[in-house]
């Protein structure tokens, strides 16, 4: 699909919106939004197109403009979609939050970004108010009449969405996306064909929050671009998952590797009716093990791929032809506007089959194109990914003898938990303000549901129980981010230069997990009630 008619997401949707007017284009099943709508939800492309005029001269009215950005916690509500293309249609950009973050978290966030405005839901707005950063509103108090104000002037570079992603520094660091890295993601998705090829007669189910960009920016703007539409649910919630799918009339899904994993231990309920609805799933990072045991049961194709919120639409791999080569780790092939390279730690390139980081760039003249357009107030980082021309993943990979690509490993120290990126960094520093705590070591152990779990090794200097420790990183950090396996030592292993040996650490964590040598506190991390 060409995208160079188009300067912004607001203008790839007015597009849409004329040649769809009648069609759905955001829904919201009753089954799955208990506590946001009475019942099902639906917009057509007509009715955003009314509600987003509205929004747009509420904004314009409190004096959000050009380069302005607003902060929303409006969680996975619809709304957070007509807050996008408003606030896009004015030329600023969206900020999204979750109410699952703690108040630090959300502060953070909010100063960082310079945001101007807060809007939320209801219940939020006391206590968002509190953090004293800037104004908070509740999402229906901000209300307006269509205007014939002139927009200004369409900028493809314009920031449209800054999103917040955990990085190896501790504090998550702000991806500045811009109007080309939206419309770049819905034209990559568009243009993929074969298992993955998509049209208007589409709907799209996901429950992947739209503070993350599978949600905000590339199922989005697949539908938005080919006139399909969004099924978006609050969470993924398994007993009801497969009846709502064929209740809705989903022909794709969006989901991850947990997922996967907790949908095969289920019993089965009606499962052969499934892949003759649904065309494919689409779900990265499913763990190899059940990928073809997925596809034998629901008959439905699991996609896997590759991407990250700075790679966008200019370096994506998918396995979307065959071979797939399910159940080999296989990400498959980078598409046509992707380069790629596998190199050791020296940047050299190395040898087919040999496992190395994986190198990205965009084809072309300027190898950024499709990119995030770097991290806010981060220009060191931003060039250092950046080094040699080339985006440096931190992931692990090698090339297959047909050149597919495998996942190995990440090189990063990340942690990846149910779809969420943590930073080792971040929960050491929450342990490290523990009195009780001299010295602590997180890392990523292998987790059956969750792809990944947090482990931390921690050097007491006195008496405290691990539930302690648990409840005081609980008290600093999202729910998520907290330690499910702990391990009390006398002491880190170190390097000659005397730093943290993080390989040998990774290897003591998984032999206390085989071993039951550690605190399992798995149980007690729990997504906040309300």
């Amino acid at each position: 699909m060409d995208t160079e008619p188009f300067l912004s997401v607001f203008e790839a949707f007015e597009r849409s919106a004329a040649q769809h007017a009648a069609r759905p284009f955001l829904r919201a099943p009753a089954s799955m939004t208990k506590g946001c709508w009475d019942g099902a939800t639906e917009y057509s492309y007509q009715s955003v197109r009314h509600e987003v005029a509205s929004l747009v001269s509420a904004y314009a009215a409190r004096g959000i403009g050009a380069g302005d950005r607003v902060t929303t916690c409006l969680d996975s509500r619809l709304e957070l979609y007509l807050h996008l293309l408003a606030l896009n249609a004015l030329g600023a950009s969206l900020v999204p939050v979750v109410s699952a973050a703690n108040d630090d978290e959300i502060r953070h966030i909010v100063s960082h970004s310079d945001s101007k405005l807060i809007v939320s839901t209801p219940e939020q707005v006391e206590r968002l108010a509190t953090l004293k950063v800037c104004s908070a509103i509740a999402a229906d108090a901000l209300a307006g009449r269509d205007s014939d104000d002139a927009l200004p002037q369409p900028d493809p570079q314009a920031e449209a969405a800054l999103l917040y992603t955990s990085g190896t520094t501790g504090k998550p660091k702000g991806c500045m996306l811009s109007n080309a890295y939206f419309l770049g993601s819905g034209e990559w998705y568009n243009g993929l064909g074969g298992i993955c090829a998509i049209s208007a007669a589409d709907r799209l189910l996901t429950p992947l929050p739209p503070n993350h960009m599978n949600a905000l920016c590339t199922s989005f703007m697949a539908m938005l671009m080919c006139g399909g539409c969004v099924i978006q649910v609050d969470r993924f919630h398994p007993r009801e998952w497969w009846r709502t799918v064929r209740e809705e009339n989903a022909s794709i899904i969006h989901c991850l590797g947990v997922m996967v994993a907790i949908l095969l231990t289920l019993p089965e309920d009606g499962d052969a009716e499934i892949g003759d609805q649904v065309r494919f799933a689409f779900a990265p990072g499913s763990d190899p093990r059940h990928q073809g045991l997925f596809e034998a049961r629901f008959r439905v194709p699991l996609v896997e791929a590759w991407a990250m919120t700075e790679s966008g639409g200019g370096g994506v791999i998918i396995a979307h032809e065959e071979p797939r080569h399910v159940g080999e780790r296989c990400i498959g092939r980078p598409v046509a506007n992707t380069e790629w390279r596998i190199v050791d730690e020296r940047d050299a390139d190395v040898a087919q089959g040999d496992s190395g980081e994986l190198l990205v760039r965009a084809t072309g003249s300027d190898p950024r194109r499709g990119f995030f357009s770097g991290y806010h107030k981060d220009e060191a980082a931003t060039e250092a990914g950046w080094h040699g021309g080339w985006w440096h993943t931190g992931d692990v990979v090698r090339e297959g003898a047909d050149g597919s690509l495998h996942f190995v490993d990440r090189r990063k120290n990340l942690i990846r938990r149910s779809g969420e990126n943590i930073a080792a960094v971040e929960v050491e520093a929450a342990l490290l303000s523990m009195d009780a705590v001299d010295n602590c070591a997180v890392c990523a152990v292998p987790d059956e549901l969750r792809g990944d779990e947090v482990f931390a090794f921690v050097v007491a200097n006195r008496a405290v129980t691990a539930r302690e420790v648990f409840d005081h990183c609980l008290a600093r950090l999202t729910y998520f981010k907290a330690p499910g396996h702990l391990a009390f030592v006398n002491a880190l292993p170190v390097t000659a230069s005397q730093k943290v040996s993080r390989g040998e650490v990774k290897q003591l964590a998984r032999a206390s997990v085989l071993s039951g040598a550690c605190e399992d506190l798995r149980a007690h991390k729990k997504r906040p009630s309300g």
